[in-house]
């Protein structure tokens, strides 16, 4: 027998990685107000902030780009990036006569002609238009960049900012918090209901840029509104970087349906997301990302159920092709009970795609009466694709009902050939395959326009990889 290398001794003796040690944690209501100091100024939005970018920005500076270790064959690593090369391009807002401004080309071509309560568009670093609705704006909804709602000393911002976000995990987080520019600002006032969707519209416009955007949304008791969030990139070969803190605040009865549509494109952008939701008493947040391009796409997504009675429907879709690498975490958080949640995901991996989807449900002590499910299905459609699905329960309550499932699975060949016999023919029978199996969940955005798109990606998706799905699956 050989004798042992250094490496190898060092491995012998270690003791076992714990299982969590691979895993992620929740932010479970960590805030990056917590760390700053008691003598800091932060009486008004425009000096919490100020303090709250200088805290980031020294956590900026003295970290690493991130790596994670995933599992046993591969980890998310940021280190390929050229973050140096990288800046922030500006651009010019919309003319103040309110003159019309072209959507940048990417968001020309995913964005559906539809009824909108409103629209806040940025590209690159700048906001290039903000539009709402006179019915909204009557009723006191407010949207507006980030940036105005700090200048302006908005309350909802200075109560809600950076409540549940952290700025000190790694590099690119603490980046967002310190470098963003832009931004969208939502609120949406006490029982006011809008049933036109917002949109809130990320476009990189080009190779070297760096994106940080920042999203913050308030619904106060009893508002009910949608909002879909799309983020894009054009077309092009090189670098770029999309980092993002998304939070959300439901008060008291307020209910919101949130979609999210990524599509980063064919360059080699990498993304770094956190989004966070907060759903109060008795409010309801139905919430479904779909996650369907970027080379590098790093996000993580937590719905907590903050007072008794909240309920939540957290639903997501994936579809990882070529080399893209998708890492993505989502938590399901019970704070305090009675409460309802119920989580369903499900992904798919092309040519030499690698995905991880983890799923977390987590009951606080006393969040007693809590009641969810999470479950993942994914499916693989090449021999190279490689896809990890994680669900995972921590309980810490006695009276509740949590439980999960998950699973990995690959084209039936047996299937295919059923409804070949029923006169379809091969391909017609892939693709009927892979779009039923994203069904349940894409039949859940209920808006027919967001659907289109979606399926629309996702049609592009399967026919770019359509000989290599059909002679996998015909071979095995």
């Amino acid at each position: 027998m050989a004798p042992l290398s250094s490496a190898d001794t060092e491995t012998a003796t270690r003791p076992p990685r714990h299982r969590e040690a691979t895993l992620y944690a929740p932010l479970a209501g960590a805030s990056a107000r917590t760390a700053l100091p008691e003598s800091a100024p932060v009486g008004d939005a425009a000096s919490l902030l100020a303090a709250l970018r200088e805290q980031a920005l020294s956590s900026y500076e003295a970290a690493e780009l991130p790596v994670w270790r995933r599992s046993g064959f591969w980890t998310t690593s940021f280190a390929p990036l050229d973050l140096a090369a990288l800046e922030v391009h500006h651009h010019e807002p919309a003319a103040a006569d309110g003159a019309d401004v072209p959507l940048p080309q990417a968001a020309a071509k995913r964005l559906p002609e539809r009824a909108r309560a409103g629209r806040i568009v940025q590209l690159d670093g700048s906001v290039i238009s903000v539009e709402l609705a006179e019915s909204a704006s009557a009723q006191g909804v407010r949207l507006c960049s980030l940036e105005q709602a700090a200048a302006e000393g908005s309350e909802a911002f200075h109560r809600h900012y950076s409540q549940r976000l952290t700025s000190d995990r790694n590099k690119l987080e603490a980046a967002n918090a310190a470098l963003w520019t832009g931004g969208a600002f939502l609120h949406v006032p006490a029982g006011v209901v809008i049933e036109d969707p917002f949109e809130i519209v990320s476009v990189l416009g080009s190779a070297g840029s760096a994106q940080h955007a920042r999203v913050l949304i308030v619904g106060d008791r009893a508002s009910e509104f949608a909002v879909h969030e799309y983020t894009l990139a054009e077309d092009f070969e090189g670098q770029a970087l999309h980092t993002e803190g998304f939070e959300m605040y439901l008060s008291d009865g307020a209910r919101c349906r949130l979609a999210h549509f990524q599509d980063l494109g064919p360059g080699e952008v990498y993304d770094a997301t956190t989004r966070v939701v907060a759903v109060g008493r008795d409010a309801f947040c139905h919430w479904l990302p779909a996650l369907l391009g970027g080379h590098l796409v790093r996000q993580h997504l937590e719905l907590a159920v903050t007072e008794p009675g909240g309920d939540m429907a957290f639903r997501g879709i994936f579809f990882a092709e070529d080399a893209e690498m998708f890492d993505m975490f989502a938590v399901d958080l019970h704070e305090v009970g009675p409460s309802g949640g119920d989580v369903h995901w499900r992904g798919a991996a092309s040519g030499s795609a690698r995905a991880s989807m983890e799923g977390l449900i987590k009951i606080n002590p006393g969040a007693q009466q809590s009641h969810t499910y999470l479950q993942i299905h994914t499916v693989m459609l090449s021999p190279k694709a490689r896809i990890d699905a994680i669900p995972s329960v921590l309980v810490s309550a006695d009276d509740v009902s949590a439980s999960h499932g998950g699973s990995v699975g690959e084209l039936d060949e047996d299937v295919i050939f059923y409804m070949q016999s029923r006169g379809l023919d091969r391909t017609a029978a892939v693709r009927v395959l892979v779009e039923g199996f994203f069904e349940p969940v894409l039949g859940e955005l209920a808006d027919e326009p967001l659907e289109g798109v979606v399926r629309a990606k996702i049609a592009e998706k399967l026919a770019a990889a359509r000989a290599e799905i059909e002679a996998y699956a015909a071979g095995r």
